[in-house]
């Protein structure tokens, strides 16, 4: 009888020691709290806490029309530093009457708030021909825009054309809505066929 309970207390005995072998290892190989790797803060400081592809927001005005629109290949949202990277961002002003304003660049940073967005890289700035209006397209770098009151402002090179016609300069302001503005700040020259 004894030999019958031995064999059956043999697999309850084995486990017993593996657990507490299993215990004493963790033990013996655990590092003082100091020598515990950290975390890299800087990893999960710099990490997106949402993000998306084929980024689309339309907003509407106070006549229930459509005001603007951002879309972008890429959108990555960073709270820790409050603002909204885009890759390849396209941005339409839409005024009541005259073809919208189309803004693109190679990548954008959004404000928090979602008031300013800064262009960042090669920026092109165009709208079609319409009613009373000629063509225009803008080319320059680094561009600010102040999406409330459809305002951009920059300090780089920056060339206007409206075929055949065209004028380069340092430094642009620009007002979308009407009464629309554009003017170049320094170095300006211009080229107009008179043909």
């Amino acid at each position: 009888m004894n030999n019958v309970l031995l064999k059956k207390s043999i697999p309850y005995f084995l486990a017993f020691t593996l657990a507490g072998l299993s215990w004493w290892l963790v033990e013996f190989f655990r590092l003082p709290d100091d020598e515990k790797p950290k975390p890299n803060s800087l990893s999960i400081q710099n990490s997106p806490n949402y993000f998306s592809k084929g980024y689309l927001k339309k907003e509407m005005g106070e006549n229930g029309l459509l005001k603007s629109q951002l879309a972008a290949q890429e959108m990555n949202h960073f709270s820790n530093e409050g603002i909204t990277k885009m890759l390849n961002p396209v941005m339409t002003l839409y005024n009541s009457e005259d073809p919208p304003w189309v803004i693109r660049s190679e990548s954008g940073v959004l404000s928090n708030n979602g008031k300013d967005l800064l262009l960042k890289g090669k920026v092109f700035i165009h709208r079609n021909k319409g009613e009373g209006v000629r063509e225009l397209g803008i080319e320059t770098s680094n561009l600010k825009v102040k999406l409330k009151d459809s305002y951009a402002e920059g300090s780089e090179w920056t060339k206007i054309s409206s075929p055949p016609h065209w004028t380069t300069g340092t430094g642009i302001q620009m007002t979308f809505k009407k009464p629309i503005s554009l003017k170049l700040l320094a170095n300006v020259k211009s080229y107009y066929d008179t043909k």
